[in-house]
C-alpha cells in the first residue's frame, strides 16, 4: 500500500486578497442615486431661476444701464425706474429686524441647549419649531393691528433720546410735542422690522441650537472640572465651538428676512425715497414692490419688476452661499468625536 505525500504549496497557490469595491450595492446604491437626484434637481432648479430672472431681466438692464441701480423713483408712466431707494429699504427692513432676532435666537438657543430642564426642553424646541410655520400672512396683521401702536410709542421715545444719531431721527415729528404725530412713526420700516424679526428668529434659532448640542461632551465636563462657571463653561467651550453655527445660522436667517414679502406689505407704507431713517413712517422693499405692482405691470413693466427680483436674489444667493463657506470651514461645521 502507498501513501501519496502531500503537494508542496507555493506562494503562487495562495488565495489572492479580495479586491475591496467602493461602488454601493443594494439599498445604499438606491439611497445614494436618490440623494444625489434630490441634490441634483436643487441646484438644476435654483440655476434654472437665476437663468430666467436673468433673462427676462436683460431688456430691462440694457435699456436702463446703471441708472436702474442709482435711480430712487419707480414711476414707468414718465420712463424713471430705478431700485436705489428700495435697495437701501431693502437692507434698512433686514439689518433691523435681524439686529432684535439676532440675541433673542441666540438666547434662547442657548437656554434649550445648556439650562432648560430636560423635561421642558422637547416642548420649548416644538414650539420654536411650531413659529417658523406659522404664515407670514398672520406676522404681518400681528405687527400691523397689534404691535405697531407701541412700536410707535416706543419710536417716540427713541426719537426724543436718540434723535441725535441720523437713523433715529425723524423729519417733521416732534417727539416733545403735547400729542406726537403717530402718523409719523407709525407704518416705518422698524414696525415692519419687528415683524420680521420674529419670522426669522425661530430659523437662527434652530441653527445655533442644533450646533451648540454637537459641542463635545468631553470638553464642557473638562472646563466644569477645572473650576469653571456654567456661564464661564458656556464662554469659554460653547460659544467658541459654535462660532459658524452662530454666523451661518444668523446669515441664513438675514437671507430670509432680506425677502419677506407679506408682512412687509401689509405694515410699511410705500414710499419711493432714499432714507436710512427706519423710525420715520414710510419706505419699500424689493420683494414688497414687486407684490404690489405685479397684476397691474405691463410686458415692459414686468421686466423691470424681474430685473428687480435678479438683483434680490443675487444677494440672497451670496448671502446664503457666504453663510455655507462659513459654517463648512468653521469647527462646528466638521464630524467631532
Amino acid at each position: 500500500m502507498t501513501t501519496t505525500l502531500p503537494e508542496r504549496v507555493t506562494a503562487s497557490d495562495e488565495v489572492a486578497p479580495r479586491a475591496i469595491s467602493k461602488k454601493s450595492t443594494g439599498s445604499d446604491a438606491v439611497f445614494a442615486a436618490g440623494a444625489r437626484t434630490v441634490g441634483a434637481s436643487v441646484l438644476v432648479v435654483t440655476g434654472g431661476v437665476g437663468i430666467f430672472l436673468g433673462y427676462q431681466a436683460f431688456p430691462t438692464l440694457k435699456r436702463y444701464g446703471l441708472d436702474f441701480f442709482t435711480e430712487t423713483q419707480w414711476s414707468p408712466d414718465t420712463n424713471v425706474i430705478g431700485i436705489a431707494a428700495v435697495l437701501v429699504g431693502t437692507f434698512c427692513v433686514g439689518l433691523t429686524a435681524m439686529f432684535m432676532a439676532f440675541p433673542l435666537a441666540l438666547g434662547t438657543a442657548l437656554y434649550i441647549s445648556e439650562y432648560a430642564p430636560a423635561r421642558i426642553k422637547p416642548t420649548l424646541i416644538s414650539l420654536v419649531d411650531l413659529m417658523a410655520a406659522i404664515p407670514s400672512v398672520i406676522y404681518g396683521l400681528w405687527g400691523a393691528l397689534l404691535i405697531m401702536p407701541h412700536a410707535a410709542d416706543l419710536a417716540i421715545w427713541l426719537d426724543r433720546n436718540f434723535g441725535w444719531i441720523p437713523i433715529f431721527d425723524v423729519t417733521g415729528g416732534n417727539p416733545d410735542a403735547p400729542t406726537p404725530a403717530l402718523s409719523r412713526y407709525g407704518f416705518s420700516a422698524f414696525c415692519a422690522a419687528i415683524a420680521v424679526a420674529m419670522m426669522v428668529l425661530p430659523m437662527a434659532c434652530a441653527v445655533m441650537r442644533q450646533v451648540f448640542s454637537q459641542t463635545p461632551q468631553g470638553e464642557k465636563e473638562a472646563a466644569l472640572a477645572l473650576g469653571a462657571t456654567k456661564w464661564g463653561m458656556i464662554r469659554s467651550v460653547v460659544l467658541p465651538f459654535g462660532r459658524g453655527g452662530i454666523i451661518g445660522g444668523t446669515m441664513l436667517a438675514l437671507g430670509r428676512a432680506l425677502g419677506e414679502t407679506i408682512a412687509v406689505v401689509l405694515i410699511i407704507s410705500p414710499e419711493f425715497v432714499l432714507k436710512g431713517r427706519i423710525l420715520e413712517a414710510g419706505g419699500n422693499t424689493i420683494s414688497s414692490l414687486i407684490a404690489g405692482r405685479f397684476n397691474e405691470a405691463s410686458s415692459s413693466q414686468l421686466s423691470a419688476l424681474l430685473a428687480a427680483g435678479f438683483v434680490l436674489f443675487l444677494i440672497t444667493l451670496g448671502v446664503n452661499t457666504f453663510a455655507a463657506i462659513i459654517v463648512n470651514r468653521s469647527r462646528s461645521g466638521a464630524e467631532t468625536d
